[in-house]
């Protein structure tokens, strides 16, 4: 069968993409090809539902630019189609005179990121959250909540009312040139494309491979681990509270974050999984633990961030030492307030030299075109990062 675009994964990016070319192209025919049951299996369907502001990102970034106006777009389109959307604001909570320290960049950083950004001492900090506590805290009022897993299956309905075929269980094993277009395994199927994009996440250095890019990467999985308060501190909190982050790093700490659904979550925390597609504390792929373990990158940046990495460690063995993580801005959470929540990957491009790939990373070769790197906040940022792929290959 002859198709113009295969899209390969139905994640939100691979979901916004096809959706894209669909409203640019009328007619266009379009296969989103994705391994798994359902859409938004792995990443899109695991993550805190946050749609990011783009505080925290460098000035004149991907990451920055597509948090902005994938905001805008993102409240637009769950406006639209009645999906759960709730502008409940953030508040980064500082409880030392680091943290307070860190607390001025990031006010900094908000206001070259075009971030409306509000400075809140204790007394202003209490007022809105009783239950919060710490030295210092910037209010970012434009945080969201919503619901990407259905944002996702809501664009993927658009790509098939525009004659467009999204297919599940049907995974890419193998893609060569024939000409002036690519012949792809997908499933037990044999088709023809005329461009293909990679929108593979926890798999995209192994399919860029196929597709003949070399990636210069290795993907490292990340398990982030999360809590779920009972149903009676449901409303402990309104803001999504959050510490200040590692400026050297690109996670962003244990947080409490309403979800749309009215729960609260605890976390994530972020620990190097041993399998990419595996959500249990225990899972190891052998494929994936060595793709790891034997990766130079892996050892060399572990060893630029020592401290950070023996912490995180200990907040995956010790729920206790999770707690704490918790109680530093939010005494009131116990212990018996965590229960097992579920887990989430993130896909983390690394170099071999041990640098974390810091923005989104694209690539792309004669008709294929490969997203490397989409961690968080790639839900927030899909529909810009599908028009600018669009524009690029329309």
């Amino acid at each position: 069968m002859k198709h113009d675009y295969l899209i390969i994964g139905a994640g939100i990016v691979g979901a916004a993409l096809a959706a894209e070319i669909a409203r640019r192209k009328p007619g266009a025919r379009i296969l989103v090809a994705e391994k798994e049951p359902g859409a938004a299996w792995h990443q899109t369907g695991r993550n805190s539902g946050v749609v990011h502001s783009g505080v925290y990102y460098t000035p004149g970034s991907l990451k920055t630019r597509f948090c902005r106006e994938g905001m805008a777009m993102t409240k637009a389109f769950c406006a639209a189609r009645g999906i759960g959307y709730e502008e409940r604001g953030k508040l980064l909570v500082a409880t030392s005179d680091e943290e307070e320290s860190n607390l001025d960049k990031l006010e900094e950083r908000a206001a070259l990121n075009e971030v409306r950004a509000e400075r809140l001492d204790l007394a202003q900090l209490r007022r809105l959250e009783p239950a919060v506590t710490g030295q210092a805290a910037l209010r970012i009022p434009a945080t969201a909540i919503t619901d990407y897993a259905g944002i996702t299956r809501a664009l993927l309905a658009e790509v098939e009312d525009a004659g467009g075929i999204v297919r599940f269980d049907a995974p890419v094993r193998a893609v060569r040139r024939m000409g002036d277009a690519y012949q792809a395994t997908v499933g037990t199927e044999t088709v023809s494309a005329g461009q293909i994009v990679a929108c593979s996440g926890l798999s995209s250095d192994r399919v860029a491979r196929m597709l003949g890019i070399d990636p210069g990467i290795r993907i490292l999985p990340f398990r982030g681990e999360y809590f779920v308060l009972p149903a009676k501190l449901n409303t402990i909190v309104h803001h999504l509270i959050y510490p200040v982050p590692n400026p050297a790093l690109p996670f962003l700490g244990v947080h409490l974050t309403p979800m749309i659904d009215g729960t609260i979550t605890v976390g994530p925390n972020a620990v190097l999984a041993l399998a990419r597609e595996k959500y249990t504390r225990f899972s190891v792929d052998p494929r994936d633990a060595l793709s790891a373990l034997g990766y130079p990158g892996l050892w060399r940046m572990l060893a630029r961030h020592p401290g950070p990495t023996l912490s995180e460690l200990k907040g995956s063995i010790f729920k206790s030492a999770y707690l704490r993580a918790v109680r530093k801005y939010c005494p009131a959470v116990r212990l018996e307030d965590l229960a097992v929540y579920r887990s989430a990957n993130r896909a983390q491009a690394v170099r071999p030299d041990g640098t974390l790939v810091d923005d989104f990373l694209i690539e792309r070769s004669g008709g294929v075109t490969a997203i490397l790197n989409a961690p968080s906040p790639a839900a927030t940022g899909a529909m810009p990062i599908a028009a600018k792929i669009a524009e690029d290959i329309l």
